[in-house]
């Protein structure tokens, strides 16, 4: 949970119409995450083990006053990690089997003379994985991975809908050195057309570093 006070309520020259370094020269916003994971040991092994996830997020305004603001916003699609996002505060939500940052509402408008805010403002994402641990060796644990997960991002509220998901499955695997953390490659296929066009996703490699934890 972020929160900043509201400022533009403090300041009574402040509207819609007055300018972008003016408006935004105090981010005004509330911004809100849920995280929820759980994992059993399934087939009578703990060589197996089972999760499911779900990963929501909401950006708000104080009022109508200034609207909500463009930055803070989510980004989805791909594996999680375009560090280029961070500068402006964006959270970037991986989607396997789908692009880096394809399910991201202003994406089609940006670079034209009248770009539509960057980012969601409200996403969810569900997930469920089956694992199995090759190798518990410490130095260089592995295991493999099956997956299936879904989620979307929207860039208002009055088009939220929680039943409305691009859907994926893959497989892929994880290796874990002390010395370089966790490595993954995943294979996905997304089954639902990019946002913006009527082409299947389809197949996607995707490598990670680090835990992804949305």
């Amino acid at each position: 949970m972020n929160l900043t006070p509201p400022y533009a309520s403090l300041n009574n020259n402040l509207n819609e119409e007055s300018q972008d370094q003016d408006k935004y020269k105090w981010l005004e916003y509330h911004k809100w995450m849920f995280d929820a994971s759980f994992y059993t040991p399934v087939f009578g092994s703990p060589k197996w083990v089972a999760s499911a996830r779900a990963h929501m997020g909401f950006l708000g305004s104080y009022g109508n006053k200034l609207g909500i603001i463009p930055l803070e916003r989510f980004v989805m699609g791909g594996d999680g990690m375009n560090f280029n996002n961070f500068a402006l505060g964006q959270e970037i939500i991986g989607l396997r089997g789908y692009e880096n940052q394809s399910i991201t509402p202003g994406r089609s408008t940006r670079g034209t003379a009248n770009p539509d805010p960057y980012g969601g403002v409200v996403y969810n994402k569900y997930v469920m994985e089956l694992r199995f641990l090759v190798s518990p060796n410490p130095s260089a644990t592995i295991f493999l991975l099956t997956f299936a997960e879904a989620g979307n991002n929207w860039g208002d509220y009055k088009d939220f809908n929680p039943y409305n998901l691009n859907k994926s499955a893959g497989v892929g695997a994880r290796i874990f050195m002390p010395a370089f953390g966790l490595l993954g490659v995943d294979w996905g296929y997304g089954f639902d057309p990019i946002p913006g066009t009527l082409q299947r996703s389809g197949p996607k490699f995707h490598f990670t570093i680090g835990q992804q934890f949305r």
